[in-house]
């Protein structure tokens, strides 16, 4: 029999490489484009106000740390309630198409038809309508986020499979219970993945609004880096708004295994099922 040490080593061996799968080849290629990047620029003699070097922009945001990192809390302070206006109102609006044939053939077609229309378009109205605050940067976040929630929800709800729910019935499982107990499990790994698109798209959406009307967040410091062709401040800019959507995003995945647990235990079924 093999030794506890033994174990251990093998344990080790396959979390590592479990991390090299999952992490270390996205890493690896960001470094590899990064030392690309940095070559290409020394070698050719780019001028920094076109294409500036990964050190030039890595010196601007150690010395424009302070102010980047305020800049980043207001505008993260703006993705996240517009991100949260998107889920209290996203999720309620693909329940009642899921359970209302009326509201499906009436909303939803507006729904789809609303989101043909430039959010850029609509900032400007925004702001004559709500002032020049922290509303039109939340709103527009907002109207771009809450769509795909939406039809995740609905996709999600509608993937259950009837033969589970007429089970469950039979069993005299009321409607509430079979929503709790079967629906809403069966539907957490779409709304999630609109969950982890919308958090991107409410990024997206936040700078929108702050170049239309703002004079703080790491929008306002782009249009005014761009006035001022700093180029290497706007990817220094562009680096924070980066940053700021894969944490959001990655906290969304961490929420996603604690509220979705057997998806990782299928998924390890899975691994251990090719070895």
């Amino acid at each position: 029999m093999a030794s506890a040490s033994t174990i251990q080593e093998q344990v080790e061996k396959k979390r590592f490489r479990s991390w090299i799968q999952n992490y270390g080849y996205s890493i690896g290629s960001v470094a590899f484009f990064i030392l690309l990047w940095e070559l290409i620029v020394r070698i050719t003699g780019i001028p920094s106000y076109l294409l500036p070097s990964p050190s030039l922009v890595v010196g601007d945001l150690i010395k424009h740390a302070q102010e980047i990192i305020g800049y980043s809390i207001i505008t993260g302070y703006e993705i996240l309630l517009g991100y949260f206006l998107s889920i209290l109102v996203g999720i309620p609006i693909g329940l009642m198409i899921y359970y209302s044939k009326f509201l499906e053939r009436t909303i939803y077609p507006s729904l789809v038809a609303s989101q043909t229309v430039p959010k850029v378009a609509i900032a400007p109205l925004l702001v004559i309508w709500f002032g020049w605050g922290i509303w039109p940067k939340i709103i527009v976040a907002f109207l771009i986020a809450f769509f795909p929630i939406v039809i995740d929800t609905v996709v999600g709800l509608k993937a259950t499979q009837p033969e589970m729910i007429y089970l469950v019935r039979s069993m005299g499982a009321t409607r509430m219970q079979i929503f709790w107990k079967v629906s809403l499990p069966n539907a957490l790994p779409n709304i999630f993945g609109g969950l982890k698109v919308a958090i991107t798209l409410a990024v997206v959406g936040a700078v929108i609004g702050e170049f239309v009307a703002s004079d703080q967040g790491l929008g306002y410091l782009l249009v005014v880096s761009q006035g001022y062709l700093d180029t290497p401040m706007m990817f220094a800019g562009i680096v924070a708004l980066s940053t700021l959507g894969i944490i959001f995003f990655s906290i969304i995945e961490i929420m996603e295994k604690i509220f979705i647990p057997w998806r990782n235990e299928e998924k390890g079924l899975g691994s251990h099922a090719t070895m």
